[in-house]
């Protein structure tokens, strides 16, 4: 499940959301065929394309 929080500048989370937060860290990632593990050869790929995203927007 997904859950949204929109929080303007300076806002800090509330004790549930980072009761929330902390519960969620503690659950196991699960892949599937909509959302498969990435070899390492797509995670270096995804890490260039940051870099080069991340340079731009500097």
């Amino acid at each position: 499940m997904i859950k949204y929080y929109t929080t303007k500048p300076g806002q800090k989370p509330t004790d549930e959301q980072k009761k929330e937060i902390e519960e969620a860290m503690k659950m196991p990632i699960v892949y599937d065929e909509d959302c498969p593990e990435l070899s390492h050869a797509m995670i270096k790929a995804m890490e260039c394309v940051v870099k080069q995203r991340n340079k731009r927007n500097a």
